[in-house]
């Protein structure tokens, strides 16, 4: 089975970008781009704010966190209270595209955690045990297809209002192109949902659309031009250690 692509775009379209890749050139204190298709481990600090800014302020101490580990996939870094679980994905499997320089901060809520999370979790380790991008990609579409992967059993949400991502940016998977990128949003769990349903308009828009229809759909709402600038600004430490741990993660105004 093959999860359907919005029409209208992914919650990483280019016309929803506030900012894109650049910044300045690689400093000494930078690690060293890791080799085409390798994933490089963050440093766990790092790793910890980045994965955590994703999160409303108020829900961070009591969320899970999981870090990833080339090697085995994600580990366990903190056992939460209140739900939640945060985690920096690294690979977009529908692209069937092994890259080593993606980075999208996400946390799910407790029924997101029981559903949607274990798809990301399956694929970090299905990725450290060498499989193949094609063959990673029809192992998640065989898992949907027999049921495996279930949709939410109740309404819920993930939050990705974390001040940075890098990722695609295109609803067109054959696009390889990949951006940096601030774009604060709110994913709304809509299994089966259309772009009909909720009448979305075609982004940029203030308006609601759907992302990946199917059993695991979002409802994607972004966030407004001034809770998106507070987030920036209260975030500029972050940005400026994501910056210089690699050139990629720099932000640059566009």
């Amino acid at each position: 089975m093959r999860r359907k692509i919005s029409t209208y775009g992914s919650c990483f379209t280019l016309a929803v970008l506030t900012v894109m890749a650049g910044g300045p050139p690689l400093r000494a204190a930078q690690a060293a781009a890791p080799k085409p298709g390798s994933l490089q481990k963050m440093p766990a600090a790092l790793e910890t704010r980045f994965a955590l800014s994703a999160l409303p302020q108020h829900l961070r101490d009591g969320a899970s966190l999981y870090l990833l580990d080339p090697a085995q996939g994600y580990v366990l870094s903190k056992k939460g209270t209140n739900g939640f679980t945060c985690l920096v994905e690294r690979t977009e499997w529908n692209r069937e595209d092994l890259l080593n320089e993606t980075y999208t901060p996400a946390c799910f809520d407790a029924e997101g955690t029981k559903t949607h999370l274990n798809v990301w979790m399956d694929v970090a380790q299905l990725r450290a045990k060498g499989m193949s991008a094609p063959d990673i990609r029809k192992e998640v579409e065989r898992r949907f297809a027999s049921k495996s992967y279930g949709p939410p059993s109740k309404p819920g949400l993930s939050y990705m209002v974390a001040p940075v991502m890098r990722t695609y940016p295109s609803p067109d998977l054959k696009d390889k192109t990949v951006v940096t990128m601030s774009m604060p949003h709110v994913m709304y769990y809509a299994p089966n949902v259309s772009q009909k349903d909720v009448g979305a308009a075609p982004p940029p828009s203030p308006y609601p659309f759907i992302l990946d229809e199917g059993p695991h759909g979002y409802m994607i709402q972004m966030l407004g031009a001034a809770e998106a600038a507070k987030i920036l600004a209260d975030n500029k430490s972050l940005l400026a250690d994501l910056c210089a741990y690699r050139s990629a993660l720099c932000l640059k105004p566009h």
